[in-house]
């Protein structure tokens, strides 16, 4: 899985690279994302993420377990 949020989905997006004299060239905006290890308390085990620092968010205000339940809903395999 290559730069996509595990938890928001978020992936890099493309824009224009701007010169000081104007020109415009394509670049590649890439997500902050950042690789995290959590402690899975109700399962006993750690669980590793790629994440963004939304995610962490998300994770911070819903809880770990919610998070990783609704992952594995949609089809994710943690």
């Amino acid at each position: 899985m290559a730069r996509v949020c595990q938890v928001t989905g978020k992936k890099p997006i493309t824009g224009n690279k701007v010169s000081h004299s104007n020109i415009k060239t394509k670049r590649r905006f890439l997500p902050n994302l950042q690789t995290k290890r959590y402690f899975l308390a109700e399962e006993d085990k750690w669980v590793t993420l790629k994440i963004s620092t939304e995610g962490i968010r998300t994770i911070a205000k819903n809880g770990l377990y919610s998070v990783v339940k609704e992952l594995r809903h949609k089809g994710s395999k943690i």
